[in-house]
């Protein structure tokens, strides 16, 4: 599954701050909202656009905005530090979120939330998420978004390990664009990416 990997040297600062393991929480929340904004801004390159004229304090100008705000989908709770770098760029969008805990025997996913808007069957939609590491989070994510009508979909990752990505493809999602700051080596033993930043929950909200 190929990832579209944002190559800008703001992007890198950013992500060489919530790499570094010395970094306080709010220092990494701050670097998550900036970079955040980065990743959105890149996935929202191809929205379609509607045209209009405008009038500037000179004369009218041809001008050129998207035609509806994408659906943006956090997931909780590590993605709820990516929502507010979202909205910088698009305010208007109706937010869904989808809850989900790693189990750290199967690692796999369990949702214990899923709030969707209604009204928003064939929007697109921007999933936010940290972490694509072993892809059982985004795959139960984009089946839930699927299920509800909702068939554009990007993703918008800090990082991405190999296995995730493969996974996410296997399992008929090859198509989905996928942006992030770095694709990293492998997943250890214990399905977190190497060499990663760590847990980005707990890192955002002080608990490791």
């Amino acid at each position: 599954m190929p990832a579209h990997v944002v190559d800008h040297p703001l992007a890198a600062d950013r992500l060489a701050i919530l790499r570094d393991r010395s970094t306080a929480p709010a220092a990494f929340r701050a670097a998550l909202k900036d970079l955040s904004t980065m990743l959105v801004y890149e996935a929202c390159r191809d929205l379609p656009t509607v045209e209009s004229v405008v009038h500037t304090p000179l004369s009218p100008a041809r001008a050129r905005r998207p035609r509806s705000s994408p659906l943006l989908v956090p997931v909780l709770r590590a993605g709820l530090g990516m929502l507010d770098g979202a909205l910088v760029l698009l305010p208007d969008s109706p937010v869904g979120f989808v809850g989900l805990k790693r189990d750290e025997e199967t690692l796999l996913p369990d949702s214990y939330v899923t709030a969707i808007p209604g009204g928003v069957r064939g929007q697109r939609a921007i999933v936010l998420d940290p972490m694509l590491a072993t892809g059982g989070s985004l795959l139960h994510t984009l089946r839930l978004l699927l299920d509800a009508g909702l068939t554009t979909i990007s993703v918008c990752c800090v990082l991405a390990a190999p296995e995730g990505l493969d996974a996410v493809a296997t399992a008929g999602f090859g198509r989905v664009p996928v942006v992030t700051a770095a694709v990293d080596c492998r997943l250890n033993e214990v399905g977190f990416i190497v060499p990663g930043l760590g847990d980005a929950g707990d890192r955002q909200f002080g608990i490791c």
